[in-house]
């Protein structure tokens, strides 16, 4: 079964916002896994039109990504829609939300470690 990832980001108006989570796509991309990135507001592709883009590659399976540090209105209600929509459209794929990635354990220990060397006297742990 082929799966893929779609990453899913918030999106501005500055174009240079995009590029962190560009470089998460591109490393996910170069370790061998079809992931695609698509953006809820402001920017494209849209995640209709990045799942779509997976589908269309052969996808079977696609694990929908939140690139959120929380699970907040867009995570519990945008995104639950947007796979609805995507089933709709690609009723051979399976489609399954995962948890905002910034719940990740790895997460938040690198932002921990992050806030700990900006702080005055910080140590990493």
């Amino acid at each position: 079964m082929k799966r893929g990832v779609l990453l899913v980001a918030h999106g501005a108006r500055d174009p240079l916002w995009a590029v962190p989570f560009e470089a998460v796509a591109r490393r996910v991309r170069a370790a061998g896994v079809e992931a695609a990135l698509g953006y809820l507001e402001f920017m494209q592709p849209s995640p209709l039109d990045a799942g779509s883009a997976l589908a269309d590659a052969g996808c079977e399976q696609i694990d929908l990504l939140p690139l959120f540090l929380g699970a907040g209105g867009h995570v519990r209600k945008d995104l639950p829609a947007v796979i609805d929509e995507l089933r709709r459209r690609h009723p051979q794929v399976r489609f399954a939300l995962r948890r905002a990635v910034g719940e990740d354990e790895a997460v938040i220990e690198a932002m921990a470690t992050s806030a700990l060397r900006a702080a005055p006297n910080g140590k990493e742990p």
